[in-house]
C-alpha cells in the first residue's frame, strides 16, 4: 500500500500521463495525414484492428475468461465510443489537429452535466460544488465559441461541430466505463470488447463503400497509428493506476499541447490568439471540472 502513496510513484503515474499525452497526439497526426487517402472509417478499422489483436493476443495467453454478466453494458459502451471515436477522426481530418483534440476534451463539460444523473455518486456535490461545475460548464461553451467562431466557412463549422458531439460521446463512454468499474468488471475485458466492436463495426461500414487498394507505404503509417493509440492507451491506464487522480486528469490535457506543436511543425497551421484563448478556456474548465469532480485524495 505505501508503494502506490510514495511520492516517486505520484511523479511516475505523471511522467505516464505525459507518454500517453504524446502518443495521443502522434495519434491524431497520423489520422490527420492518413485521412489524405483513407476515410474516417478506415482509419477507426485500422486503428481499432491493431488494437483488437494486441489484447486478444493478451486474454488467450493469459487464459483471461471473456464471459461477462454485463454484456449489455460492454455492449452499449463499446457502440458509443466507436461512434465517438468515428466523428473524431472526422474531426481531425477537416480542422487544424488542436482545434480537433480541443474540441474532443469537452468531455469533462458534457460528464459534469451527465454525472448527476448517470452516475450514483458516493459522495453528492454541495451547493458550491454544482455552482462551480456549472460556471465550467458555461466557461467551457464560451471558449468553444471563440475557438469556432473566427472560421466561417460551413465545413469548418460542421467540422467543430462534429468534434463536439465527438466530446459528448467520450464523456458518455466514460460514464459506462465507471459504471463497468463500479461493478466489477476489469479494465482489459472494457478494452476487448470496444476494440471488437469498433473492428467488426467499421469494418461492416467500409463493405459498403469503396475500400482504399493498401500499398506498402501506408504500411508505416498505419503501423504508427495502432502503435501510439495502442502505447498511449496503455500509458493512460498506468498513470491513473499510479499517479494521484486529479494530477493525472490535469496532465491530460497536455495532449493539445503536443497537437499544437504538431499542427505548426507538420502542417505550419497558425491558429489566432482568439481561438488559443478558446483553448485555455477549455482546458481549464476541463480541469477545473475534473477537479471539482473528482473525490479528495489524501496524501
Amino acid at each position: 500500500m505505501f508503494a502506490l502513496s510514495h511520492p516517486r510513484h505520484w511523479k511516475l503515474g505523471s511522467l505516464w500521463m505525459l507518454v500517453a499525452g504524446v502518443g495521443f497526439a502522434v495519434m491524431g497526426a497520423c489520422v490527420k495525414t492518413g485521412s489524405q487517402r483513407f476515410s474516417s472509417t478506415e482509419l477507426v478499422f485500422y486503428r481499432s484492428m491493431f488494437g483488437f489483436i494486441t489484447i486478444a493476443a493478451m486474454v488467450y495467453w493469459q487464459g483471461k475468461p471473456l464471459k461477462t454478466p454485463m454484456l449489455r453494458k460492454q455492449m452499449s459502451r463499446a457502440c458509443i465510443g466507436f461512434i465517438a471515436l468515428l466523428l473524431f477522426f472526422y474531426a481531425i481530418a477537416n480542422l487544424p489537429l488542436a482545434t480537433a483534440i480541443t474540441l474532443n476534451y469537452t468531455s469533462p463539460m458534457f460528464l459534469a452535466l451527465l454525472s448527476p444523473w448517470l452516475l450514483n455518486a458516493e459522495q453528492p456535490l454541495s451547493r458550491r460544488q454544482q455552482n462551480t461545475l456549472n460556471f465550467c460548464v458555461i466557461a467551457g461553451f464560451v471558449g468553444v465559441t471563440l475557438l469556432l467562431h473566427p472560421r466561417w466557412e460551413p465545413n469548418s463549422w460542421l467540422a467543430g461541430g462534429v468534434g463536439l458531439l465527438s466530446g459528448m460521446g467520450a464523456a458518455l463512454a466514460y460514464v459506462h466505463v465507471k459504471q463497468l468499474g463500479m461493478s466489477g468488471e476489469p479494465d482489459w475485458r472494457t478494452v476487448f470488447y470496444f476494440t471488437l466492436v469498433c473492428t467488426v463495426a467499421s469494418g461492416s461500414l467500409m463493405l459498403n463503400t469503396q475500400i482504399t487498394s493498401l500499398q506498402w507505404q501506408d504500411l508505416p503509417l498505419l503501423l504508427g497509428l495502432g502503435i501510439s493509440a495502442t502505447i498511449s492507451q496503455l500509458a493512460l491506464t498506468r498513470a491513473y493506476r499510479t499517479g494521484r487522480t486529479l494530477t493525472v486528469a490535469s496532465l491530460a490535457y497536455s495532449t493539445i499541447v503536443f497537437a499544437t506543436l504538431l499542427g505548426v511543425i507538420w502542417w505550419g497551421e497558425h491558429l489566432s490568439w482568439i481561438e488559443y484563448m478558446g483553448m485555455l478556456l477549455i482546458m481549464l474548465s476541463g480541469i477545473v471540472s475534473s477537479r471539482t469532480s473528482s473525490p479528495r485524495q489524501s496524501a
